[in-house]
């Protein structure tokens, strides 16, 4: 019995480390698709998610996100006052709606990954994006 546990608690952290894996190769494509004036910094509120893309060559990371340029986020508690102007990502659609100053999310929905950036709030920011993110590309929240 103890074997069969120990069995279903390692298949657990397997999935959830290949699903954290999975999200960030995600972000990583995202990100690497977007333009802003200056090389992208990240800074995440998932020390999982910061400590995946402190091994990307591609992008740069911070432990605070004052020195970041863009926020990726996964709980509004912990977004501090002085970061709220920067760009910023979010992991939930209802995060989308509550940050203002939030340009795009990614989130799981019936089993699979959703993309949503908004174009309004990218043009606000002076984000450009790659013509790869067009079918992401929305007027509004839905």
């Amino acid at each position: 019995m103890k074997l069969i546990i120990t069995f279903l608690l390692s298949a657990l952290f397997l999935f959830a480390s290949d699903s954290n894996h999975l999200k960030v190769k995600v972000l990583g494509n995202i990100l690497s698709e977007i333009s802003i004036k200056e090389p992208i910094k990240i800074w995440s509120d998932d020390v999982k998610i910061l400590a995946e893309f402190q091994h990307s060559s591609k992008f740069r990371t911070t432990k605070k996100c004052n020195e970041a340029n863009i926020i990726i986020l996964q709980r509004k508690s912990n977004l501090i006052q002085e970061c709220r102007k920067k760009h910023i990502f979010v992991l939930s659609y209802d995060l989308l709606s509550n940050i203002q100053n939030s340009f795009g999310a990614l989130f799981w929905k019936k089993g699979g990954p959703n993309i949503i950036i908004l174009q309004p709030r990218i043009k606000t920011q002076s984000i450009q994006v790659s013509k790869n993110l067009n079918p992401y590309l929305e007027e509004k929240i839905w």
